[in-house]
């Protein structure tokens, strides 16, 4: 695997017995650069996109523009918004995390839902791109109907500290829906990710543990984001618990129409998208959606989704499930879920 033998493996190798002692000094800085190029293309890598941009034809301003009030303020009229078959809404419900834990499979899923709109991208407005406004943020959502819901996803806001008062500031009614995975398989499949992104970084042990297989290091974002127990402590500092919904990404793939149920009901949606519109793709090892009206292809998620995970060694992997363990049972105990990870 490429990096498994971390960087700067035997940097002083390749020195002479009889060289000078200026290039006793250079010697080391070519692994050190190396460290530093791989890693700073390791944190480009995990950067977010840019913004979004916002819709390509502009709200027009009303005779009489009225203040920007959060939604669910008492009396908040809400953006004036232009005429045409619907209304931009701020989103009723948000899938707020986790990264790699099937986030953008529910989402397609559920925008099978006739009563479900939702904007395809990641808009990071709540964690990345605040500064410019709900304003803004309204303009990217689709036109929806009375009786449909706005719906959008990012699942890095679930990991960040501001978002859930920003969130609260537009709706305390949001609902949010958090798609969980085994915290290990998760980080593991967002280094695989990585990876193919940036051949070049180290291997998987190498970022996971401080010191060969010393403490465990929470400062990676791979493996700090599933701390789910401590983020969720964050989040219901402004939500009661009755305002999420958690969802199992193992469940997700094994039985997709159940954990799709449960969405939709939450969603107050009736149970439109059923066993019917799924079927087992072997070779991705993940459910697809079963070929769409007018359509004579079946549709599954982009080779991105369901690629092959490196190998990691049983004892980095066993290390990661102890440390773990007594981070997923709070999490258990906070939400009355037990989801099977230990």
């Amino acid at each position: 695997m490429a990096g498994s033998g971390g960087v700067g493996g035997g940097a002083g190798g390749g020195q002479g017995a009889g060289a000078g002692p200026g290039a006793a000094l250079r010697a080391p800085r070519a692994p050190l650069l190396l460290a530093a190029l791989v890693l700073g293309a390791y944190c480009l890598c995990t950067l977010p996109s840019r913004c979004p941009p916002a819709a390509r034809a502009p709200v027009p301003a009303p005779a009489r523009a009225e203040p920007l009030r959060a939604v669910g303020s008492p009396g908040a009229p809400g953006l004036p918004v232009a005429s045409g078959p619907g209304r931009r809404r701020f989103p009723q419900a948000l899938i707020v995390g986790v990264k790699k834990g099937g986030t953008r499979a529910l989402l397609e899923f559920l925008r099978l839902h006739p009563d479900v709109r939702a904007i395809g991208s990641e808009p990071h407005f709540f964690d990345r791109c605040y500064e410019r406004g709900l304003a803004w943020y309204r303009s990217l959502m689709p036109r929806t109907l009375d009786g449909q819901i706005t719906m959008e996803k990012t699942p890095s806001y679930f990991v960040t500290r501001e978002a859930p008062g920003r969130i609260h500031g537009m709706s305390p009614d949001t609902k949010l829906i958090v798609v969980v995975r085994n915290p290990v398989t998760r980080a593991i499949s967002d280094y695989a990710q990585t990876l193919s992104k940036t051949p070049g970084l180290p291997s998987f042990r190498a970022l996971a543990f401080r010191h060969g297989l010393g403490p465990v290091d929470t400062a990676w974002s791979a493996v700090r984001i599933g701390l789910y127990a401590q983020h969720l402590d964050n989040w219901l500092r402004f939500f009661p618990l009755s305002r999420f919904l958690f969802v199992s990404g193992e469940r997700l793939v094994s039985d997709p129409a159940g954990e799709v149920g449960r969405v939709q009901d939450f969603l107050g949606l009736k149970r439109v998208v059923t066993d019917k519109h799924f079927y087992f793709n072997a070779t991705k090892g993940f459910p697809c959606l079963k070929k769409a009206q007018g359509s004579s292809n079946p549709r599954c998620l982009g080779k991105s989704k369901g690629r092959p995970h490196p190998r990691v060694p049983a004892a980095v992997v066993q290390r990661l499930r102890d440390f773990y363990r007594p981070f997923n049972r709070k999490f258990y105990q906070m939400t009355g879920q037990d989801f099977g990870w230990d």
